[in-house]
């Protein structure tokens, strides 16, 4: 069968997209990748292998009007379009992740017959998955409080959120071996998302020189490309020294002596969450997914302008379950934020605890089960007996 999948604008729709595709690739199915010339998927489907067809979309800002007109006026041209490129390639069906490109792609399958699947990975639904949702044949859920903002009479399945496969291949032992963090020492990962964050940034900044004084602790800090050249001033300004990205190409500290090592972006997340005995992080779904899939002790720190403050939602279910630990964004760089620091990296049984159910609350076939429900919709018979129905 063919599938056509549709999603970008940031990671957090563009990962899970690629974790679906190659589950499908798995499985003998061919897979075409729509999205923005610009987005961030432009760069990252082509990279995992698929045929990257582009749109033209734009999002408005509510606050100017005119930005509305010039973001329907190329809505339509890219409707039209898309309308033209799914009749030329006469996918089985449409599968959505999000962002403003999945409307004109979701749009065109539904006017043209073609079963449309949406996945939410959020615990509050963006805009074009709403507007979706009425298309819909199925919608697949990560978290089952996101089932409330569709209105929809089309099965929605609590499937989890899709984990690109190095995330689940990783080991602990030979990502530290990788990584130089010898055994018996603790491993600090500290990430914002691809942008990083300001606010964590300062923080840890701050703390560096106590954090430096554990005897054994490695830190590996992501800062942000924009934020690099502050965060090290920063650093130097304490005495710590971080040069370059931190490692040599094989593997290791760049400087064996180094403790401390700083870089705006990083590619191998999955080795440095697995190898992590803490990790703070914001609370985007794909951040929490990989984490829980790896089991890390986590100390998150949700992004407070996300639509619906859905990053404040995602973390709590892991906070009430006592998985994470949260400090709110406008409380980072204060007592509280240090003392959940502090708490985690001297805490070990504590640490323990939150990871084994980290663990246990990871979907990790959830890219099997969104891979599943498409099909289904391709065959016209979805079943939701076998999978989680809400």
């Amino acid at each position: 069968m063919k599938f056509i999948i549709t999603g970008g604008g940031t990671a957090g729709h563009i990962y899970p997209a690629i974790a679906v595709g190659k589950e499908l690739e798995a499985n003998g199915h061919e897979v075409l990748f729509a999205g923005t010339p610009n987005g961030l998927e432009a760069r990252l489907a082509p990279e995992a292998g698929f045929d990257f067809k582009e749109f033209e979309v734009a999002g408005f800002n509510r606050r100017k009007p005119l930005t509305l007109i010039t973001s329907s006026i190329k809505a339509l041209k890219s409707s039209k379009a898309a309308k033209r490129w799914l009749a030329e390639v006469r996918p089985d069906a449409v599968i959505g992740f999000g962002g403003y490109v999945s409307i004109p792609v979701g749009k065109a399958a539904k006017d043209m017959r073609i079963p449309l699947v949406i996945h939410e990975q959020n615990s509050a639904s963006g805009m074009a998955n709403k507007y979706l949702a009425s298309r819909a044949a199925a919608i697949a859920l990560t978290y089952e409080a996101a089932a409330k903002y569709f209105k929809a009479d089309c099965p929605m399945i609590l499937t989890g959120n899709p984990v690109r496969a190095e995330f689940l291949a990783v080991e602990r032992e030979p990502s530290r071996k990788m990584l130089g963090i010898p055994k018996g020492d603790k491993l600090l990962f500290v990430f914002g998302g691809s942008q990083g964050a300001r606010h964590i940034n300062t923080a840890i900044t701050a703390l560096a020189p106590r954090l430096m004084e554990i005897e054994g602790l490695h830190v590996i800090h992501i800062c942000g490309p924009k934020e690099y050249d502050t965060v090290k001033s920063a650093l130097a300004e304490h005495g710590i020294e971080c040069s370059g990205p931190g490692f040599t190409p094989d593997g290791g500290w760049e400087n064996p002596g180094q403790r401390y090592a700083l870089t705006g972006y990083f590619n191998n997340m999955g080795e440095a969450l697995v190898a992590s005995d803490v990790v703070v992080a914001r609370a985007g779904a794909t951040s929490l997914a990989e984490i829980m899939a790896v089991g890390a002790a986590a100390l998150l720190v949700p992004f407070p302008f996300a639509t619906d403050d859905h990053q404040t939602k995602n973390a709590q279910a892991l906070v009430e379950s006592g998985a994470s630990l949260m400090c709110a964004d406008d409380k980072v760089e204060s007592d509280e934020f240090t003392a959940k620091l502090f708490e985690l990296l001297e805490n070990d049984e504590l640490r323990r605890k939150m990871s084994e159910m980290t663990f246990a609350m990871g979907r990790k076939n959830a890219a099997k089960k969104v891979a599943a429900l498409a099909i289904a919709a391709a065959n016209g018979n979805i079943e939701v007996g076998e999978i989680d129905a809400i």
